[in-house]
């Protein structure tokens, strides 16, 4: 058994517990649970506020100054609630791979076939979209053009993504949603009050020593906790990233794949772009239609073919380089970017969003970090995927400085007549990759955003046992594949597409240098001079790129930019109808006084049986319960309000499904249980083994509870508080909420075994514990039936018209057509009654 200092035991560490601030060596851990449920204090200062740690009120200014220091750098254990803790505690979950040598070789070439794949095949179209529009007329020209393409590989994809952005993730997960969930733990600056307690004071502050960079993430987090109008823009923010995210996934698959299927034009002289337009609608169909076989599949076949496709741009390079001369290493000098301004300004400004292209993909290699670590995504960058990207640049610069009127298909003019065909083959491939590698990463960042409640529910299939993070959703990759031949075969072409490109890349880049900077003053604390100088440049750097791309939205890019609109739209009514829906639900649920004044018949007639109440609240009763009340002539004898949990494991074995726990007096019978599920597990079951798995679960937690309360009674004859149990035999602390942990174990072990609530006065005895045990079996063997119910919102008749339009009309339509909140059983019809509740808002 752990303890503290005086003697003072201490919970555990669990990863969904909070982490509270307090004095060191002060109070007993059971003492810091009791003052936050009645306290529920928010910041760091005050969560410790009433606890002396040592000192007296006399001491000097000083010392409490130091002291109040002190306060905000030491936390406590955890305390959590008993179902966040019993909800996650499945055998399998945040479990560490050991990574042998053969491990680590199969974990690269799946890097390569999901997550470079986009930024492997720029060098297919960056010089093409470059020199588009305004010609090259010497070789200086190349070299300064080549020098912009260099250093914009080294500043975006290099330092910022590779070194920088990439620790921005959240438990592996990368991606807008996830810069912003880690925003949303440590500032509670989400607008959706859907999260418990336990998640939204979650706090990452992890400094040893006092120091200014603490203080001034205390105050952001402060200004950021108490204006809505901070929260409301960071929201936006967010959500227009995400918009451009989608959108750059509708455009990658068609640039990388016509880029690529362009080559014939090269080699067969005959071939129209109608043709290839063609052709690339085919490929495209392809594509999207084996996006379902998953990530670990389809990235470990796709690999090697990738790593094929990164030597052959450095053999491509290194080939040109011998041939045509290595005067191009010269543009490893930025002084040639100065140049080329200064001779051609207009010219070089155009160029910018053809130069940016030689960057894409790498929200994808961020949002798609989920199949994989940092450290295999950077040592894969690094030392395979920037070298070969760099020597095919150069390659293609040196064939340009001695055939300047040969500016468009330069990747393929410069291959080696004899290995043109392979490698056209090759790089239709690799196109195909690239553009799978943008698709997953949308796969991410919209289950990010369904978790936030900031986008419609969708069907999620996991398509790995072994990696939690890959995953397919059928509705998203088929839209995508119609809005991305809608693209193609309204501009077939690849340089009216690279102009629509760059604005979606950059409006993505942007939202995510914002969201970093952030976190940089947030969570990692760093110097402000740092913060600055990181702002500074890159954002500088983007909104210089922004300026070009901006130049050509009347060439077409338009199109793209209202798609994005639309996009952010229905992710903002989303967000809206579901936060006002959330917030109707918690006002309105059925207070416990209400229920006591019922009595334990809830005013009706409690008929022999067992009803499954279906609900999405974890904790209350909810308010469509009053509805089954006054609808129902009777009631059954036994209700459970079933919330249907889903848990990061592939499958959780039948004896841990259910957890349960008491919603009123015993002589209630009201029980709320969660049920667990597992992304592979099989989740319509046969309703009697359902049924019957349960119940035998019900049984084993009403003798745990049984076997707890007598082990408290043998020793707390003489404790007449309700509030704080601590026995050194049971072990167990009950805090005022109800909840029950245990001293002697791990809180992920010791909640499973001893929850329950503090409900009933009286201890169980062996005759209380038969009786109920008998009651349960009789009211199964009356019957169950499962209790749906359907709340849906409407907008007051005094709201103004555009609130109506959007919650009566927009939302009311997304809503319908999504997928359920609740999964439900193969119930029979004769056993299922469902009731309807209009919310007014």
């Amino acid at each position: 058994m752990e303890s503290g200092s005086g003697g003072c035991r201490r919970l555990r560490k669990t990863e969904s517990a909070e982490m509270r601030w307090v004095v060191p060596g002060g109070a007993c851990e059971e003492d810091e649970i009791e003052s936050s449920d009645d306290g529920g204090t928010d910041t760091p200062a005050a969560a410790s506020g009433s606890r002396g740690g040592g000192g007296s009120d006399d001491d000097d200014g000083g010392y409490e100054e130091d002291e109040m220091l002190r306060q905000r750098l030491v936390r406590t254990g955890p305390r959590a609630d008993s179902f966040d803790v019993e909800a996650l505690d499945v055998p399998g979950v945040y479990r560490h791979q050991e990574f042998t040598i053969g491990r680590s070789i199969v974990l690269t070439l799946q890097t390569l076939g999901v997550v470079f794949g986009d930024v492997g095949t720029s060098p297919l179209y960056t010089f093409d979209v470059m020199f588009n529009k305004y010609p090259i007329t010497t070789k200086e020209d190349v070299l300064g053009a080549l020098s912009l393409v260099i250093y914009t590989l080294i500043l975006i994809p290099f330092l910022k993504y590779t070194m920088i952005v990439l620790w921005g993730n959240d438990d592996g997960e990368g991606g807008t949603f996830a810069l912003y969930s880690l925003i949303c733990r440590n500032a509670k600056a989400s607008l959706l009050p859907n999260q418990l307690p336990s998640d939204t004071r979650i706090s990452s502050f992890n400094l040893k020593v006092p120091s200014v960079e603490l203080e001034r993430s205390l105050k952001i987090k402060e200004r950021l906790e108490t204006s809505s109008m901070l929260k409301k823009l960071l929201l936006m923010l967010v959500l227009f990233g995400t918009s451009m995210v989608i959108a750059d996934g509708v455009v990658t698959p068609a640039m990388s794949v016509m880029s690529a299927v362009n080559g014939l034009k090269v080699g067969i002289s005959s071939v129209n772009e109608g043709e290839v337009v063609m052709i690339t609608v085919a490929f495209l169909i392809v594509l999207f239609s084996l996006q379902r076989f998953g990530t670990s599949k389809v990235g470990l076949a796709v690999g090697p073919a990738l790593f094929i496709w990164f030597c052959c741009l450095a053999g491509i390079g290194i080939y040109n380089i011998r041939i045509y001369g290595s005067q191009v290493l010269h543009a490893f000098n930025p002084l040639y970017i100065y140049y080329y301004f200064e001779r051609n300004p207009t010219q070089a400004w155009m160029s910018l969003g053809g130069c940016l292209l030689c960057a894409t993909g790498l929200e994808a290699m961020f949002a798609d970090l989920c199949y994989f670590s940092v450290r295999s995504v950077q040592l894969t960058f690094v030392f395979l995927v920037l070298p070969c990207l760099l020597l095919g640049y150069l390659g293609q610069a040196a064939f340009l400085m001695e055939n300047l009127t040969q500016s468009q298909q330069v990747f393929f003019l410069s291959i080696p007549s004899q290995a043109f065909w392979p490698v056209v083959f090759i790089a239709t491939l690799a196109a195909l990759i690239a553009s799978r590698a943008m698709t997953t990463a949308i796969f991410s960042t919209i289950k990010q955003a369904t978790a936030l409640g900031c986008f419609p529910r969708l069907k999620i299939i996991h398509t790995s046992r072994k990696f939690m993070g890959q995953i397919y959703i059928p509705v998203m990759n088929w839209f995508l594949l119609v809005s991305c031949l809608a693209f193609v075969t309204v501009f077939g072409s690849i340089n009216e597409i690279g102009n629509a490109y760059g604005i979606a890349e950059l409006g993505v880049m942007m939202m995510t240098t914002v969201l970093v900077t952030i976190i940089m003053l947030l969570i990692w604390q760093v110097n402000i001079i740092v913060v600055l100088c990181f702002l500074t440049l890159f954002l500088g750097l983007e909104l210089f790129f922004f300026s070009s791309v901006l130049g050509s939205v009347a060439d077409g890019s338009w199109v793209l930019l209202v798609f994005a609109a639309v996009l952010y739209l229905v992710m903002y009514i989303w967000n809206y109808g579901t936060k006002l829906k959330y917030e109707t639900e918690v006002k309105q649920k059925l207070s416990m006084d209400l229920l006591m004044q019922l009595g334990c018949n809830l005013g009706t007639v409690r008929a022999p049986g067992i009803g499954l109440v279906y609900n999405e609240l974890v904790r209350g009763v909810p308010a469509i319960f009053g509805q089954f009340l006054t609808t129902l002539p009777a009631m059954h004898s036994m209700i459970i309000f079933v919330c249907i949990k889903w848990v990061p494991v592939p499958v959780v074995p039948q004896n841990e499904r259910f957890l349960f726990r008491r919603v009123c007096p015993k002589n209630y019978h009201m029980f709320r249980c969660i049920a667990r599920y597992g992304y592979k597990d099989v989740r319509k079951e046969n309703p009697q083994a359902f049924e019957q798995l349960l119940i035998e679960s019900l049984e084993k937690f009403i003798r745990r509870e049984a076997q707890e309360r007598s082990l408290e009674s043998d020793h707390n004859d003489d404790t007449d508080s309700e509030e704080e149990i601590a026995s050194s035999s049971s072990r167990v602390l009950v805090g005022p909420n109800g909840s029950i942990y245990s001293l002697g174990v791990p809180l992920a072990e010791s909640a499973g075994t001893v929850n329950s609530a503090l409900g009933s006065s009286a201890s169980f005895d062996g005759s209380s514990l038969d009786n109920e045990l008998s009651f349960i079996h009789k009211a199964k063997e009356s019957g169950v039936v499962y209790l749906l119910g359907h709340g849906d919102i409407r907008a007051r008749k005094e709201s103004f018209f555009l609130k109506k339009l959007v919650i009566n009309y927009f939302y009311a339509f997304l809503r319908k057509n999504c997928r359920q909140g609740i999964a439900t059983l193969s119930i029979p019809h004769t056993r299922m009654m469902q009731v309807a509740m209009q919310y007014m808002v």
